[in-house]
């Protein structure tokens, strides 16, 4: 317990006395301050997540400015730099973005005319308005709009030409495609759209079965997950594999993981198991995006899904990663700009209006967001110019952000966002350098976040996903659909497609077939792709 002091006792006191007394009490103030502050920005990040935007973008007043010291560029005048006071006090006028003329018919022009109604007047009608007048006609006035149809399910007949010879026993079956299961009413159709509605649209199985119900059919959400299940195994897992082994003839991958509950997978209740997803670099052309689903967050995951890859691979700072790395000569680790910042956004969030653009969180975010808007300029140049101008331009400001780093470390507390944004910074600092030396390396791992942002929203609808076979099928299916939209595709027709290909080809000796199935393909159907 603290010895509480008495005037007198204080009075007493000689001055070396005072001053151990007074620096303690400092000492003691300033790590309430940062322990309050700490609190305080706790509260801020839990109710912005709770009730506030998830969205990060920061957009500093004025022009940023740097300027050389002792050789070194540094972020210089960081208040001018910032803040045009003129400007704060008589914005510009907000500029209503105007309609593109046309649009609206452009929208309609490639949709076919399926319903026609037609309105006129009698003659006696128009002689009761117009008497010995006489009329004349003009054109119609054409109303056009939306002409929306429930989607209906019905059957599909297969006849199959069956014979046999008149002197002997001998019967044989015309050639016809395969099923997917063996005397079930599933089919390509009705599976793909289950699919679309349950992957694409985050629709549970129980509200599926409902809209079959009012349709007036019988068909369970069991039934629907065992469908799922097993064409996901026999059948989509083949080409599931096949960009597997195409993912390794990328340069750049992107990888993050997100926690998901699988109540039956043997273990006690409540024990996290975890969705990894690889997607290929976002300065590529024909991006292939890879679920996989595993117990545990272990590094023995990533270590084995990339052990044929060679090349650079973006994360968000995820130690299992680093120690791969530390394994491999051919496997290089770049970090995540986004994550960077993020304690920084956080600390600006939790700070008064007042207060935020003197603070050391807003000096970050102002030097990393000119990073990031200096680097946006060069993603249109070809790969070698970029890194000519990242390491021209780029690089300074990355140099200069990381001196800045160095000079507050020491003078801030690591316990609260600010420091703990510096102290990140410093940690990663040999990885978030990695984009300047190579043109495919993006600044962040916002193109995995994104990919993996579907299946964040649909887990809470899963039913499926309750064992651990269910787990893989959603792993395999979230690959092919989010590939496809990530390729530009018609999910419902390309996995109708896939659904009535694949099990054609179960017998092949190898997978040369899943060429011809690949997002990027020139063989695939006219509807698989979306109309532009």
């Amino acid at each position: 317990m603290k010895k509480k002091f008495t005037e007198n006792q204080l009075n007493n006191l000689n001055q070396k006395e005072l001053i151990k007394l007074v620096l303690s009490q400092q000492k003691e103030l300033e790590e309430l301050d940062n322990r309050f502050q700490k609190f305080m920005e706790e509260i801020a990040v839990a109710n912005r997540q709770r009730f506030g935007r998830s969205a990060e973008s920061f957009e500093p007043d004025g022009q940023i400015s740097f300027k050389e010291v002792d050789g070194t560029v540094v972020f210089f005048n960081e208040a001018e730099a910032v803040c045009d006071e003129e400007a704060k006090e008589n914005p510009a006028p907000i500029a209503r973005k105007p309609r593109p003329k046309g649009k609206k018919q452009a929208d309609i022009s490639k949709l076919e005319v399926v319903s026609t109604s037609e309105y006129y007047m009698t003659e006696d009608e128009l002689s009761d308005i117009y008497n010995d007048e006489g009329y004349k006609r003009l054109p119609d006035e054409i109303i056009k709009r939306y002409y929306f149809v429930p989607a209906k399910v019905g059957i599909e007949e297969i006849h199959i030409g069956v014979y046999s010879g008149k002197k002997s026993d001998r019967i044989v079956k015309a050639k016809f495609p395969a099923y997917l299961m063996r005397n079930s009413l599933v089919s390509p159709s009705l599976e793909a759209g289950i699919i679309n509605a349950k992957y694409v649209n985050a629709v549970p199985l129980y509200r599926i079965e409902k809209q079959f119900e009012a349709d007036g059919l019988d068909i369970t959400r069991q039934e629907m997950a065992r469908w799922t299940i097993a064409s996901a195994e026999r059948y989509l897992s083949v080409l599931y594999d096949h960009l597997h082994e195409r993912m390794y003839q990328y340069h750049v991958l992107h990888a993050d993981e997100t926690p998901v509950l699988v109540n039956k997978d043997g273990r006690d209740a409540g024990s996290k198991s975890y969705m990894w997803v690889y997607k290929t670099g976002r300065l590529y052309n024909n991006p292939i995006v890879l679920y996989e689903y595993q117990k545990t967050r272990k590094s023995d995951h990533p270590r084995e899904f990339l052990k044929n890859f060679s090349g650079i691979c973006v994360t968000d700072g995820y130690q299992v990663y680093h120690t791969i790395e530390k394994e491999r000569e051919d496997l290089k680790i770049a970090g995540c700009w986004a994550h960077c910042r993020r304690r920084y956004d956080e600390a600006l969030k939790a700070m008064s209006k007042g207060s935020q653009k003197e603070s050391l969180a807003y000096k970050a975010l102002v030097m990393i967001q000119a990073i990031y808007d200096e680097d946006n300029k060069l993603k249109e140049l070809p790969p070698e110019e970029r890194l000519s101008r990242r390491q021209l331009t780029v690089k300074p400001l990355v140099e200069a952000y990381f001196t800045w780093c160095h000079e507050h470390e020491s003078r801030i507390s690591s316990k609260n966002k600010t420091g703990k944004g510096i102290e990140y910074s410093l940690n990663q600092e040999k990885y978030l350098k990695v984009f300047l030396d190579d043109p495919y390396v993006p600044l962040d791992n916002n193109s995995a976040e994104q990919s993996i942002r579907s299946f964040c929203i649909g887990k809470k609808n899963f039913v499926m996903i309750d064992t651990i076979s269910g787990a893989k099928a959603s792993a395999i299916i979230y690959s092919l659909v989010e590939t496809a939209k990530a390729n530009n595709l018609n999910v419902y027709e390309y996995m109708k497609h896939l659904l009535t290909v694949i099990p054609n080809h179960m017998d092949d000796h190898n997978t040369d077939f899943c060429e011809s199935l690949l997002p990027w393909s020139d063989s695939l159907p006219e509807e698989c792709k979306k109309k532009k």
